[in-house]
């Protein structure tokens, strides 16, 4: 029997979930150590909230404003339930865009603890990524957050605020690199560059 937890299973229920492993070899593992200032942070459109920060939403839209499923914001062109539900993206095809371009030197996947806590992983000390908020746009979802007041720290530490994927590329295969994933179907735009420093700042 399964302990119960809040506002997702109740007791008796439960979820079941899968995963995958994989496997490469260890001169083509990417884990940021080639990071260099001057390099060029690309970021890959999200399509909305990828699954993360939905206790925070169900507290703020459900418990205290008290919104339905079916609810129609201003911020939304279809019923609040929808925009909650949109399929996360998936960047298999992203990723592999751009090993076959190469000079990537970092990815982060943006998920849970927003695009500094993501990003800031993946870089070696003595470098900070500075990058753009005006160089992407956010899905309408997390402007209706905004709206209902969640604050904007907590914005950045919990949502990806637009941005699913970010990679750390040479600045010289910058252009090959969004060629590439605008032809596997993914809006992607420069977000940023690598300075010297550490960790990420956001302006």
């Amino acid at each position: 029997e399964t302990a119960e937890m809040p506002g997702m299973y109740s007791r008796g229920h439960y979820d079941l979930a899968g995963f995958a492993v994989g496997v490469v070899e260890r001169e083509r593992i990417i884990d940021g150590r080639t990071v260099l200032p001057g390099d060029v942070c690309i970021g890959v459109a999200s399509s909305g909230l990828h699954s993360n920060g939905y206790s925070l939403v169900r507290h703020v839209l459900f418990e205290r404003e008290g919104l339905g499923l079916d609810a129609m914001l201003p911020e939304l062109d279809r019923p609040l339930a929808d925009a909650l539900l949109e399929p996360t993206r998936i960047y298999v095809k992203a990723v592999n865009a751009l090993l076959a371009v190469g000079g990537i030197g970092a990815l982060a996947h943006i998920t849970g603890g927003g695009i500094s806590g993501n990003l800031e992983r993946v870089l070696p000390d003595g470098t900070e990524a500075r990058l753009d908020r005006d160089a992407w746009s956010e899905p309408a979802i997390f402007g209706a957050l905004r709206r209902f007041g969640v604050p904007a720290e907590e914005m950045d530490r919990t949502f990806n605020l637009g941005l699913g994927l970010i990679a750390v590329c040479r600045p010289e295969v910058a252009d090959a690199c969004l060629a590439a994933l605008h032809a596997a179907g993914e809006r992607a735009t420069v977000v940023g560059h690598i300075v010297a420093g550490q960790g990420v700042t956001i302006t």
